[in-house]
């Protein structure tokens, strides 16, 4: 549920161009992500076609525990582990997520598999609240300054995600936001 919304998803800009972008290694990745407990079942039930390509054991694909959180579907998550400087989950043999590309290449809806935080990023969500990542915000997104702000690139996954109705009331704050500026 969305209670809030900080106002610099709509003015912070970044490249989002991302399959496109051919300077930033998928840097975003490297801190792994959040990902709630029905995703991460939703995940480790598809084990056997993602083991062969991640290369890692499913019992080291999320750090250890959960934390009870109301903000993620099912009010708890875990977090993706790092290998070798990145999400266990980010392709080596080529740009993006595994789980984005399997659900792909298999013909299904990468909503499915995919983490919502990854899905959305560099929006994301905090105590009711929509706001930037903590690397756009802070400056520290490699591919930020410049391109469509977070919300454009967020939008059509916020609707997916939370549905028309909110998305109508944003392109509102939207609009009212850069009138202002």
């Amino acid at each position: 549920m969305v209670r809030a919304v900080d106002d610099a998803i709509f003015t912070s800009r970044y490249f989002g161009a991302c399959m496109q972008c051919g300077f930033c290694a998928d840097g975003c990745c490297q801190h792994g992500v959040d990902v709630s407990v029905p995703e991460r079942d939703r995940i480790l039930a598809r084990a056997d076609e993602l083991t062969t390509r991640i290369g890692v054991d499913p019992g080291q694909w999320f750090e250890p525990g959960i934390t009870l959180d109301a903000d993620f579907p099912g009010g708890a998550a875990t977090r993706t582990r790092v290998v070798h400087g990145r999400c266990v989950f980010l392709r080596r043999d080529a740009r993006g997520c595994v789980l984005h590309a399997l659900a792909l290449e298999t013909n299904g809806d990468y909503h499915d598999l995919k983490p919502l935080v990854s899905a959305l990023f560099p929006v994301t969500f905090g105590d009711a609240t929509l706001l930037c990542s903590e690397e756009l915000g802070d400056g520290t997104l490699v591919c930020a300054g410049d391109g469509p702000t977070a919300y454009e690139m967020a939008r059509a996954e916020l609707t997916y995600y939370f549905g028309n109705d909110l998305v109508a009331e944003l392109d509102e704050m939207a609009f009212a936001t850069t009138e202002h500026r």
